[in-house]
């Protein structure tokens, strides 16, 4: 049996003890201190901190075990490899079972280590899983404290964000009914939380969004977009927006919510997030049907996307910008529904200024659904300008280069074509404004829209042919429109058009026998075209004239009317 020391001797060893307890909660207080600035992790790093913080996780004082995890999960926080050092020290183990074992404050700071250590990447995040760490968050959902709520539903959230089998993961240990639960709380920040992280479990896939839905969350989150706090109102609607994308049945639920008027609401609100994430929401939900494109129509929603996309710039405006495309889609009437709130304008606004190329492709694109139903349609667009903008964009973004044509101007010809591959910067804005222009041309029954794209030397050939083909339906039919097109010279740059596709425009050299039947006078260009769409547009119209008028606008008529008229002058003078 050990002898009692005495009296002094027993405060001088407790004092030694003391010192080095306190030493040791003023390292790990210091460490914790220095590792909230970045300027000292690597100086941190390089002195060998992972290895003294470690066993200070197994500290006997609560404060120590405490400061020693802040100031891991601090460090982990910093970078990929920071973290991977914790994963490979075998803390992670440690943390969760002290998770279990722990006062709520210890709690608080390893869920916040598991945290920093899964948002790196999946692989990191698998770690955190392997170690046994869902159960162990899970359970904290249930403790009274909310502050070891937020952390363990932020923890759970970050690692259900990378991947579905996460998420999953996340699933099956029954965290999604909790997260719920957490959602009903009076404190700000933990729904926010627990909004986030079903937000992050639903995006993945239809069935984890179905288990989002299945907790009964949609009563429950949807009447928080009339939340007064703003971060709220955010992850409300991201949560909604990534339940609402999947499927039409999702949507469909959501919508049952009651999520309008509320989410239009949302779109004018103050806070730049939670527009974006409200016209998102909307975005998703449009897509889908035409009868939940027409529930937004009926709930005054197009004219609250239109002001959005007028408000807003940049990416923020582009969900606006894909749900007026969405909408005008799917019918005529829903079409006319986005010009008779002035979608038009906007879409075409944000065409020209926008410098993004993806906020462009879609404005091409949503532009192309409303003008691709009617003339009516179409005239609208042509009225706002859009189809020369739309060349514009098409000719500014095109690098030409010189190719063998294949079928549209005849064997063996050479035209200006437009080459892009799939994975060539701009290709998908190329393909999107060329489609619409296609859609809209197609529809298009107005002179004057058409004209100004009626220009060999600078339209493309491939948007060319579907303005001649326009015009080869208008002029057969109409007297005036066939004066018209005469007057405004339209005639004339159908012949240059003619002469550049049968091989004699500038920098197209074709056959010699092509050269000939151009020269020849009059459609003989046409002839260069036999068999090919161009030339049956092109020879349709050319009938609608006399051939002397034909002739006389034709390249190269003045100097062959000058061989006739002095041809016979020259002979007489020779005899």
């Amino acid at each position: 049996m050990a002898t009692p020391l005495p009296a002094p001797s027993a405060r001088a060893v407790l004092s030694v003890f003391e010192k080095y307890q306190k030493d040791r909660l003023l390292f790990v207080q210091t460490v914790a201190d220095l590792a909230s600035r970045e300027t000292n992790i690597e100086a941190l790093q390089a002195a060998g901190v992972m290895s003294l913080l470690r066993p200070l996780l197994l500290d006997t004082i609560p404060a120590i075990q405490q400061a020693a995890a802040l100031a891991l999960g601090r460090l982990a926080n910093y970078n990929e490899e920071l973290a991977e050092a914790v994963v490979d020290s075998d803390i992670l183990p440690q943390l969760v079972y002290s998770l279990s074992e722990q006062n709520r404050f210890y709690k608080k700071a390893a869920a916040f280590v598991l945290r920093a250590v899964a948002k790196h990447s999946p692989e990191l995040a698998q770690s955190v899983t392997d170690s046994g760490a869902l159960n162990a968050l899970v359970s904290c959902l249930e403790e009274f404290d909310p502050g070891v709520k937020e952390a363990a539903a932020w923890a759970l959230g970050y690692i259900a964000r990378h991947n579905g089998d996460l998420a999953q993961a996340v699933v099956d240990a029954g965290a999604v009914p909790l997260l719920v639960l957490c959602v009903q709380e009076p404190e700000l920040s933990l729904r926010r939380i627990a909004s986030s992280a079903l937000s992050d479990i639903a995006k993945h896939s239809p069935e984890l969004a179905q288990a989002v839905v299945d907790a009964n969350t949609i009563p429950f989150i949807s009447p928080l977009l009339a939340n007064p706090d703003a971060k709220l109102r955010r992850q409300v609607c991201s949560a909604l927006s990534q339940i609402a994308k999947h499927t039409v049945d999702l949507a469909e639920t959501v919508v049952d919510g009651e999520i309008f008027p509320n989410v239009l609401n949302c779109l004018k609100d103050l806070d730049g997030y939670v527009k974006k994430n409200a016209a998102t929401l909307v975005c998703e939900i449009a897509k889908h049907t035409p009868e939940l494109a027409q529930l937004i129509v009926n709930s005054g929603g197009i004219a609250a996307v239109v002001d959005y996309v007028n408000d807003t710039r940049g990416n923020a405006r582009l969900p606006g910008i894909m749900t007026l495309g969405y909408i005008a889609a799917f019918s005529e009437t829903l079409a006319l529904s986005v010009i008779v709130a002035k979608g038009v304008p906007p879409l075409a606004q944000a065409l020209v200024t926008e410098n993004e190329e993806h906020i462009k492709a879609a404005c091409a694109w949503s532009l192309g659904q409303i003008g691709r139903h009617s003339p009516d349609h179409a005239k609208t667009l042509a009225d706002h300008a859009v189809l020369p903008k739309l060349l514009k964009v098409l000719t500014s973004s095109t690098h030409t280069t010189t190719t063998e044509a294949s079928g549209g101007a005849g064997a063996g010809q050479q035209q200006q074509q437009p080459t892009t591959t799939a994975d060539e910067p701009g290709a998908d804005l190329k393909t999107k404004t060329k489609r619409a222009l296609k859609c809209i041309l197609e529809k298009t029954l107005t002179l004057d829209a058409l004209e100004p794209l009626l220009q060999p030397a600078t339209t493309p050939p491939n948007i060319l042919k579907y303005v001649v083909a326009q015009f080869a339906k208008i002029l057969p039919h109409d007297v005036g429109a066939r004066r018209q097109f005469v007057m405004s010279g339209g005639l004339q740059r159908i012949q240059e058009v003619a002469n550049a596709y049968a091989g004699t425009g500038a920098g197209v050299p074709g056959t010699l026998a092509q050269q000939q039947q151009v020269q020849q006078g009059g459609a003989g260009g046409v002839s260069g075209l036999t068999g090919t769409k161009m030339g049956e547009y092109i020879r349709t119209i050319n009938e609608c004239y006399p051939e002397e008028i034909v002739r006389y606008y034709s390249p190269g008529y003045s100097a062959t009317l000058l061989d006739k008229v002095w041809f016979p002058v020259f002979v007489l003078l020779q005899l």
